[in-house]
Formats: structure tokens, sequence, C-alpha cells
């Protein structure tokens, strides 16, 4: 933890703050804080900027009902940004987009960002609008059982790369693993944030556990 009064605010009395999705690590938005409204922010557990159109404080959310609860916050190796951490209950955009930065000035043909999110969204247009020769479209095709059936083999293909000791192979059947359990939840209606969350409940769990035993 730093000491607050390593902060380096402009000679406004503020100092940038980058909102970040906590769970897809997208950049939500770009807000101002002073000392304040930052004080409010740690506090309240929530983001609080101060708005210099109107010139005061503004609660994210007060309105919309689109709250930020803050996960943590970090300040850059010069002290005068801040990268704000958050788990959010709507959008954060105005216009109800959910991050402020939706306007594509320029995309490579190149260099490609991967998520597992994108992935997700590609396997349920696969499910939604069938592909011919498309793989995916075929097992959604196939159902239940043919997708269970895969998956079970490709449980058995990384215990046998685990057991071999086999890293490049291990990773590879992961991937494939991976490829049909996320095929497995499109078709049970099953959502990444539906994982996230229960993976989230666990961590909270485990965190108690271990705060008891050094009780």
């Amino acid at each position: 933890m730093i000491d607050m009064e390593k902060l380096k605010f402009d000679e406004n009395g503020l100092i940038p703050a980058i909102v970040v999705d906590g769970k897809s690590g997208q950049v939500l938005t770009l807000a101002y804080m002073n000392k304040e409204s930052l004080e409010i922010s740690i506090k309240e557990e929530r983001t609080c900027f101060w708005s210099r159109s109107r010139q005061e404080l503004w609660r994210k959310g007060d309105t919309s009902g689109a709250v930020q609860h803050i996960i943590d916050i970090t300040a850059d190796c010069d002290y005068d940004a801040l990268v704000v951490r958050v788990n959010k209950d709507g959008p954060a955009c105005h216009t109800g987009a959910e991050s402020c930065f939706h306007n594509t000035l320029w995309e490579s043909d190149e260099n490609h960002a991967f998520s597992l999110d994108a992935l997700m969204e590609m396997l349920e247009g696969r499910k939604n609008n069938p592909k011919e020769g498309s793989y995916t479209s075929y097992l959604f095709e196939k159902g239940l059982d043919k997708i269970l059936k895969k998956v079970g083999e490709e449980c058995t293909e990384v215990i046998i790369g685990g057991k071999a000791q086999d890293k490049a192979e291990t990773i590879y059947e992961i991937g494939d693993l991976a490829y049909h359990v996320m095929v497995l939840m499109l078709e049970l209606g099953i959502s990444l944030e539906d994982v996230r969350k229960e993976l989230a409940s666990r961590h909270v769990i485990d965190k108690k556990v271990k705060q008891e035993k050094m009780v």
C-alpha cells in the first residue's frame, strides 16, 4: 500500500482515473478524481469522481444505477495517474454502451486480441446461425449427447498428456477441452459470467478459510 500523499494531483487538484472492468479487463472510462472524491471512493468502495463540467462530486450510478464497486486502485510509476478496477452494475457510458471507448479509430488486419468472451460470442454465432462445414455448428446440430461424448474424450486426452508429463501436449488437449466445454455451456445456456461468479464465490470462501487458519 502506498501513502496517498505520494500522489501527484495536477494544478487543478485532479488526477486521471482509468476505470477497468475487473472481470473482462475492458477499459470502461477515463474520469478524474480530486483528493476528496478519492477518499470517498475508498471509504464507500464505489467510484466517486470530480465532474469538470459541473464542478461537483459525482458518484457513478447515483442516477443511472450503474454503480461501480471498487476492487482495487493502483497508481502508476510516477504517481500521477490511477487505474481503478471495478465490478459494475451496469453500462459505464451515458450512451448505454458497456464502455465509453466504443468508437473504433483503426484496427489491424494482422494483429488480433484473443479473449474467452470473443470466442464465446463466435461459438454462439455458430449455434444461432449454423455455417456449412463448421465443426462447431456440427456439434450443435448433433446435440447434447455428442457434445458430452467429446467433452469426455478430451478429458481423457488431458489425463493422458498430464500423466506423460508432456507439457506441450497437455496444453494442446486443455485447449481442446476448454473449447468443447464452452460448446456444452452454450448448449445448456450457461454463460462465462455464471462460471466467473461461481469461481469468485469459491475464492471468497478460500480466503476466509485461510484467515481462520491464521487466527
